[in-house]
This record gives structure tokens, sequence and C-alpha cells, in this order.
């Protein structure tokens, strides 16, 4: 039987790809000190939808929904809310991003370095959180619920699922890669 967890892992891996892309424009910028905000709306937009709304939305509006409704390990519990903490402060993070890249695009080039920071911040926090989670929360918080709840989370993941575009997202990392 697939698991709940099965398709926010296999989410996790997209958005490593794109953190890989935003950790070589780093690099760029690091190297060359021209800032790419075509490519910065590309990747927030990504990290928005995505990550965010997409992954995030099921992680928030259904495994942790539902794992409120049981009796968490202080450990789980702990990690719960800092998992959620960590959403938030990418959030943030996020919105500090675009007013900086908004400002660069309006032709305020100081701002490239405020640019910079917010991507490396978020290549930064990334690999960490998708490690605590996919190492040290998803797996064992699946032993909270039996088979029958497991299959209602995914169907109802897969149900969130159709009301987001994945292919057009797969596609534009893709595109970017090359």
């Amino acid at each position: 039987m697939a698991m709940p967890i099965g398709l926010l892992m296999t989410e996790h891996r997209l958005i490593e790809r794109m953190i890989a892309l935003m950790r070589m424009e780093g690099e760029k910028y690091r190297d060359n000190k021209k800032l790419n905000p075509l490519f910065v709306d590309a990747a927030v937009d990504f990290i928005r939808t995505y990550a965010d709304r997409l992954h995030h939305g099921k992680e928030e509006n259904i495994l942790f929904r539902e794992l409120k409704k049981k009796n968490l390990s202080d450990d789980h519990q702990k990690t719960m809310e800092e998992l959620i903490e960590e959403h938030i402060w990418g959030r943030k993070t996020v919105k500090k991003l675009v007013e900086a890249n908004e400002k660069y695009k309006r032709g305020d080039l100081k701002s490239a370095e405020a640019v910079m920071e917010g991507v490396i911040e978020l290549v930064d926090f990334y690999p960490r959180h998708i490690e605590k989670e996919d190492k040290h929360f998803f797996l064992p918080c699946m032993e909270y619920f039996g088979d029958q709840e497991q299959q209602d989370m995914l169907e109802e993941e897969q149900e969130f699922d159709r009301s987001f575009i994945h292919r057009m997202y797969e596609e534009r990392v893709e595109r970017m890669e090359q």
C-alpha cells in the first residue's frame, strides 16, 4: 500500500532540483555580480506555488491536520511545530526576496545583494527542512495511522493535486535546467 508521505517525498525531489538551480544562480552572481531578475521571478513562482501552496498545503492541510488529532510523542509534536514555523519563515523570506527583486527591476541596483541574500537563505533552508521531514518525521509519524487512515489521506492528497498543475512546474524546471 502506498503511504501518503510517498507523494510528499517525491515532491521534495523536484524542490531539490529547483534549489540546485537557485544555488547555481547564486554562484553565478557571486562570480560576476550579474543578477538575473527573471530567474528570480521564476524561482519565486515555483517556491510559492509548488513548494508552498501545493506541497506545504498538503502537509499542513492534510498530514498535520490529521496528526493534530493524535496523541503525538513530545518529540513528534515539537518537530511538527518546528516544521510549521519553518513554513512560515519560508513565506516571509520569499516575500522579502520578491520585494528586493522588484526594487532591482525598478533600477535600484543596490538591492541585488538583498535579492541574492534571499536566494541563499532559501538554498540553505530547504535541504535541512527536507531532511528533517524525510529522515526524521514522515516515516515515524505513519505509525500513528492505520491502513485505512493512510489510504484516506493519500486519496485526499490526490484530490488536492487535481487542483494544481504538476506537469507545468516540472516542465518549467526542466527548461531551466537546460
